[in-house]
């Protein structure tokens, strides 16, 4: 098979985070409004190359008052940065179904490297004979590096939110071509 396009299905598909919060429990949200788009070969994902966007609107952490600062100035500040997007700019095979996707992650203006551990989960034909493709990857990032620097410290020592953000994606896509 050669390389042909993809296009993530985001009723199939989540991107997920979690952060630490009070130095004891991990509180995860995710981007309901997305969409990328993936050229890859099943036969030879080194060649994958991905485009993705997320309404930085689009954040939930099923609390509405904590969603609503985290798209204030202190964190996203949505207004001013609608958009995180992600441009790939390499793929290393590590093992067997198992890659580094690497590429650049823009969040709240600032442009940084990152690295995702993918796993290549295969293709399978839908019900209605269409081929669709899986993926599972995660990277993590410290939310400081991105301008999101909102923090307190706590009475007994450490800070409220977490530096160190795990992204989570679990992605499903659809041959467009």
């Amino acid at each position: 098979m050669s390389t042909v396009n993809w296009a993530v299905d985001p009723d199939h598909s989540s991107i997920e985070f979690s952060v630490t919060h009070l130095m004891i429990n991990r509180i995860k949200g995710f981007f309901g409004d997305f969409q990328a788009n993936i050229s890859f070969d099943p036969d030879n994902l080194t060649s994958t190359v991905v485009q993705a966007s997320i309404d930085s609107n689009s954040i939930t952490t099923r609390q509405p008052q904590r969603d609503e600062h985290l798209k204030s100035v202190d964190f996203f500040d949505v207004a001013k940065y609608p958009s995180i997007t992600f441009q790939s700019t390499g793929c290393s095979l590590v093992s067997e179904q198992q890659y580094e996707m690497t590429g650049n992650l823009t969040v709240h203006g600032v442009t940084k490297p990152v690295t995702f551990q993918t796993t290549f989960r295969g293709v399978n034909k839908d019900p209605r004979g269409r081929n669709r493709a899986g993926f599972h990857s995660i990277a993590y990032i410290d939310r400081n590096e991105f301008g999101l620097a909102f923090n307190s410290p706590l009475e007994s020592g450490g800070l409220i939110v977490g530096n160190e953000v795990k992204i989570e994606l679990n992605i499903e896509a659809l041959r467009i071509d």
